[in-house]
């Protein structure tokens, strides 16, 4: 688990997971209870299956509550992100963080060709790294007390 690793093995490692989405023409109210009911701070916003943004807890607090927007009354489409920054399954961890830290943001959507094939968010990364870190750590302390294999 390194930061070389493809964002490809991050999505293979957390299994299939069900990319959720919303339609742009939906209620940001209708989103933040998907946000809720399932633990996660962010949507992609599709029409069909194509991309078309991104709504996150930012985003509706940014641009919903403090522009005065009723969630209710609002679409989707009026606050969410666009366009939105992805990455391949062949993207790095390292670059795939390079991105979120440049621009700023917490969920990246995974696509191959056009087709959304998941997302990772910044806590997925995070973890990946320091997965891997204590595996050295491991090796390394195991090599010093010459329980190391060899």
């Amino acid at each position: 688990m390194r930061i070389t690793d493809t964002i490809g093995a991050i999505l293979k490692h957390k299994g299939a997971i069900k990319v959720l989405s919303i339609a742009p023409e939906q209620s940001v109210h209708d989103a933040l209870a998907l946000m809720s009911k399932y633990d996660i701070g962010a949507l992609m916003v599709m029409s069909g299956s194509r991309l078309l943004g991104i709504l996150s807890e930012r985003d509706y607090a940014r641009k919903g509550i403090l522009l005065g927007h009723h969630s209710r009354e609002t679409e989707v489409r009026e606050i969410m992100t666009s366009p939105v920054r992805s990455v391949t399954p062949l993207h790095t961890v390292d670059e795939s963080m390079t991105v979120m830290t440049d621009h700023r943001i917490r969920h990246l959507p995974v696509l191959e060709g056009d087709t959304v094939v998941g997302i990772v968010s910044i806590g997925d990364l995070v973890k990946w790294v320091i997965s891997g870190q204590e595996h050295a750590i491991q090796a390394l302390e195991g090599y010093i007390t010459g329980a190391y294999p060899g």
